[in-house]
């Protein structure tokens, strides 16, 4: 019998795909392994989506953590309902026309932990549905701020009324609100373009497995593709664990009485990881010792708790 297919695809969506869409292409052609994703892209975007695969699914909400990179198009003078190109483009009076220095200086205060008003047309939950489905019924939608993380916010060019920028941002952070709240520091409007995600974490761009090309080919790209699930959780610490521990650790039983991890790591958790460098467990602190959160046994183990 074939292994199991387990691991994380990184893969270039394009324009015109919805995210389902590139998760049901990657299914057809590795089922019957579970296929997921981490981190929506619109249908008018476009770069890096992170798909795991198999036992891999359990690992999004630790590919959630991972920063995203993104080169984006504003128009300024502009607006629309959406906030992008989904709906029809709304031109301003006589809008003023902002420096450079302007602009980089009202990129700069967007950066960091800020207050940011989701796009009503969003998946944000609102009553249990998403957004967009009220927005585009031009039902009133109410959206409440919320705290997003900024890093990087960087104007690359400038030629008016078209801005490009890069960001890098937190989970969670809408691009086109940025548009519109970098416009607002000036005294305009603006609308998203063009946006292309060029990383999630150590997923870059120039990696991304192309899935709209031969199917005849897609498969043996995915599977060559695949990579170890030690790559979606680079952000926690790293537990060396012993061969023995690996087996105590599998059957969900706990290890090190006393161990005291010598720094921090996400969520307290850190990532049990074996001699061979392969991902076995998310540990925790468990009553004086670690056990283990989630476990990643091999074919061959059979894990009883």
């Amino acid at each position: 019998m074939a292994a199991a297919l387990q691991g994380i695809l990184n893969c270039y969506k394009p324009v015109g795909w919805t995210s389902r869409d590139v998760v049901n292409r990657v299914y057809r052609q590795l089922k019957p392994a579970k296929v997921g994703h981490a981190g929506t892209l619109d249908p008018l975007a476009e770069g890096v989506l992170v798909v795991p695969v198999g036992p891999a699914a359990r690992l999004v909400p630790y590919l959630h953590l991972y920063s995203k990179s993104y080169r984006v198009r504003f128009q300024l003078g502009s607006s629309s309902a959406s906030g992008d190109l989904e709906t029809p483009l709304v031109a301003a009076c006589q809008p003023p026309v902002p420096s450079l220095q302007g602009l980089v200086d009202a990129a700069a205060s967007l950066t960091g932990t800020i207050e940011q008003i989701p796009p009503a047309h969003s998946a944000v939950k609102i009553a249990g549905q998403p957004a967009y489905k009220a927005a585009r019924k031009e039902q009133a939608v109410v959206m409440r701020p919320r705290q997003v993380v900024v890093e990087q916010f960087t104007i690359a060019a400038y030629e008016y009324p078209f801005v490009d920028a890069q960001i890098t941002c937190g989970s969670g952070t809408y691009i086109r609100s940025l548009g519109i709240d970098l416009a607002a520091r000036l005294g305009t409007t603006a609308v998203m373009t063009h946006l292309i995600r060029t990383a999630v974490g150590p997923f870059g761009v120039e990696q991304a497995v192309a899935i709209d090309g031969d199917p005849a080919e897609l498969r043996q790209q995915l599977v060559a593709a695949l990579r170890p699930l030690v790559d979606g959780v680079g952000m926690l610490g790293r537990f060396d664990l012993e061969e023995s521990e690996v087996e105590e650790v599998i059957h969900g039983r706990s290890i090190r009485d006393g161990w005291q991890p010598p720094e921090a790591s996400p969520g307290g958790e850190w990532a049990g990881i074996d001699r061979q460098g392969t991902l076995r467990a998310i540990l925790i602190a468990r009553e004086g010792s670690w056990g283990p959160k989630r476990v990643f046994p091999a074919e061959s183990e059979s894990p009883k708790g």
